[in-house]
């Protein structure tokens, strides 16, 4: 196996990544579509917005592998930030720099693999959007044309986050170091940690703004039977998949929280309860609508979520104790419901 060479300019490259806050961040509603935009398209199993560490690839956004991160010394990522173009391995099994490589003799079982550099606006190569399939494959002079334009939107998407506001706000509100502590590996959403670091400050914020703080508490109904009849494997794409539906399903500003098991808080700034209702339905609606494929299968889900405005001068832990409850009401309602708390 060939470890990637380290770049010559590595210290430069590892700090404007660093200043770009990218690592340890939770899910990105527009990268996670853009993935699976570009699965469909080259059909392929998995594809990958990786980003290079000092001994990691992290990856920022991803579709077809559980993991969240792998060992930058095994990394086919590692190799192609070297250049600029596209790094293309067609088939792992017939390359000497790869035939022995870990990833390749175990999960995912790479055989085919395509890196393009994502730059910085100095130039650097932060990471790679990647495509990663179990068998060879070519890609055409066309199909090379369209994945580095599927690179050159991820790219730039990167370069107009690091310059925006909220980029600027979670910055000074946490170290990377606290992110990786409030980040859930499984779905890149923020854990009960994350729920507890935000939930003052977003209340702080909705007083600034002269909004009110609203709550959905979202418990996935009968998830227990996924687990049974599909094993936890089948489970925890379940919860993945949930996890990019209500990201998708709420505004950029929302906080989307993992709070354990099959169970999503949201923090939301909101004028009145129809506003807040509206929101819920639609993060309900969009389990319900749709089938989740999972592993060619297609399971029909629905969600049950509580919803609630704080009440001042109401302790915070109180009003989630309402939304708790009113996903309990919900739930004995019949599931697949909003409910209000009173």
């Amino acid at each position: 196996m060939l470890s990637p060479d380290t770049p010559a300019d590595e210290l430069l490259r590892q700090q404007i990544l660093d200043d770009n806050d990218l690592l340890d961040t939770p899910a990105d509603p527009y990268l996670d579509t853009l993935v699976r935009v570009v699965r469909e398209v080259f059909a392929v199993k998995t594809v990958l917005v990786s980003l290079i560490d000092r001994d990691r690839q992290w990856f920022k956004a991803r579709i077809g592998l559980d993991a969240d991160a792998t060992s930058r010394a095994i990394s086919f990522c590692g190799h192609a930030i070297l250049g600029t173009q596209a790094f293309i391995v067609e088939d792992t099994h017939s390359d000497p720099r790869f035939h022995d490589n870990p990833l390749v003799l175990n999960n995912p079982h790479i055989r085919f693999y395509a890196g393009r550099p994502l730059l910085s606006k100095e130039g650097q190569a932060l990471g790679t959007l990647c495509l990663i399939d179990p068998l060879p494959q070519t890609l055409t002079d066309k199909q090379q044309r369209l994945f580095n334009d599927m690179a050159l939107l991820v790219e730039g998407y990167l370069k107009l986050r690091n310059d925006n506001e909220q980029t600027a706000q979670l910055r000074a509100a946490l170290s990377r170091e606290q992110r990786k502590v409030m980040l859930d590996p499984l779905t890149q959403l923020w854990n009960r940690a994350g729920l507890n670091h935000f939930l003052p400050r977003h209340q702080q914020q909705a007083d600034d703004l002269s909004l009110q703080l609203g709550v959905l508490f979202c418990d996935l109904d009968y998830f227990k039977k996924v687990n049974d009849n599909h094993g936890h494997a089948a489970g925890d794409q379940v919860l993945w998949e949930t996890a990019r539906r209500i990201n998708a399903a709420v505004r950029p500003q929302d906080v989307v929280t993992r709070s354990g098991g099959e169970e999503f808080v949201v923090l939301l700034h909101v004028h009145d309860e129809n506003e807040l209702l509206h929101i819920a339905e639609r993060v309900r609606c969009a389990m319900s609508n749709q089938p989740l494929e999972i592993d060619d299968q297609k399971l029909n889900l629905t969600i049950s979520i509580g919803a609630t405005l704080r009440v001042p001068p109401e302790a915070l832990s109180n009003t989630l104790n309402r939304a708790d409850q009113a996903l309990y009401q919900a739930k004995g309602n019949g599931r697949n419901r909003v409910e209000l708390a009173s």
